[in-house]
């Protein structure tokens, strides 16, 4: 592919972190891949890959060791209302009503009052929380809480919404109605989605495609394609070809788990053969 085809692309990252003890360790080495214009792609890896490190250079909240990331072919630099964050834990200011909280991100970019509450306002009303706009977070439920979070994110306009594992403190419940919720979202409005989760069902059922990484350092595996059909919903996890892709992320992710399996697996069936032979 050609890097045009790409809003935001990344070029041989490198990150490293000093050790108390002086020594360097590698996190991430030599990460590159593009993601397209109104793609939703996720990011998913073993403990230790650096996936989460991998966005927060994205959002600029990392600097890197060597390497860079673009956005539209210009070099990222320092965070920017071009890239909208949505972390895990909740980060809306608790002094500040709904309305106050994604009209807070307006004003940082240079609207002026009245515009800011009229953008807030309409955004609250495109995730479902115009009624909630003068609650303030502690009033809200986690899911709820999110949705005001990536109103916030959302509000500015940016080119790119990056999501750190947003789901990964919800309940089971809450979480699928938040992805769903999400797709609905990202279906009627332009923008590109960069989604880091553990979660391999999340994974395959927001995305386009998965990139998926090994650890220490992490480093690029494989970039799968979903090829699950859209729109989705709780019947496409049940689908074979679900089921499959969703099985080959995880061999991905977790080779040496998928061999010590089956080496376990043929343990007990020579032991089920041997004690049969015994008994005989």
């Amino acid at each position: 592919m050609e890097s045009s085809e790409f809003i935001l692309e990344a070029k041989e990252i490198v990150k490293d972190f000093a050790e108390s003890d002086g020594r360097i360790r590698r996190v991430l080495d030599g990460i590159s891949f593009g993601v397209k214009r109104r793609e939703f792609l996720s990011i998913i890896g073993p403990s230790g890959c650096g996936k989460s490190t991998l966005i927060r250079i994205a959002a600029g909240l990392e600097t890197v060791t060597n390497g860079h990331f673009l956005l539209d072919g210009k070099k990222v630099s320092g965070t920017s209302a071009e890239r909208g964050m949505v972390f895990q834990k909740y980060t809306l200011f608790p002094w500040l009503s709904v309305k106050q909280n994604v009209m807070f991100g307006l004003i940082s970019s240079g609207y002026g009052n009245d515009d800011a509450e009229e953008t807030a306002l309409q955004w609250l009303q495109i995730v479902g929380l115009e009624k909630y706009a003068e609650y303030y977070p502690k009033q809200l439920s986690g899911g709820m809480q999110q949705r005001v979070a990536i109103a916030r994110a959302l509000a500015p306009q940016p080119r790119v919404l990056l999501m750190d594992e947003p789901f990964g403190a919800l309940d089971a419940q809450t979480r699928s109605q938040m992805q769903k919720y999400l797709l609905e979202v990202w279906k009627n409005i332009d923008i590109t989605i960069l989604f880091v989760t553990h979660d391999l069902d999340e994974a395959v059922f927001l995305s386009d495609r998965i990139l998926t990484l090994q650890a220490n350092p992490g480093r690029v595996k494989e970039l799968v394609s979903v090829d699950v059909p859209r729109p989705r919903n709780e019947e496409s996890l049940f689908l074979p070809e679900f089921k499959m892709l969703r099985s080959h992320v995880e061999d991905l992710i977790h080779p040496a788990l998928e061999q010590k399996l089956e080496k376990e697996e043929t343990f007990n069936i020579v032991n089920m053969v041997g004690r049969k032979n015994s008994a005989r």
